[in-house]
């Protein structure tokens, strides 16, 4: 799935990213460090992997975000 880095705290390496319909997800520093990455601008366009409800980005509503959660982030590739 993509999304767009939204924020980032390089001290504990976790922050948000939004998806193409502008849901914000946070991500844990598990997941950036599973990912590969040292750094994350706002902006960038990231591929993510997630688990939990709403997970393939399918019919994501408010009520399902509280139980999605990102396992990877990593750079979006072409």
């Amino acid at each position: 799935m993509q999304a767009t880095a939204y924020t980032y705290d390089p001290e504990t390496r976790t922050g948000q990213v939004l998806l193409d319909d502008g849901t914000p997800v946070p991500f844990d520093a598990p997941a950036f460090d599973r990912g590969g990455l040292r750094l994350l601008r706002p902006g960038q366009r990231v591929r993510i992997e997630v688990e939990g409800e709403g997970g393939d980005g399918a019919g994501a509503g408010a009520g399902q975000d509280t139980a999605r959660r990102i396992t990877l982030i990593t750079l979006q590739t072409f």
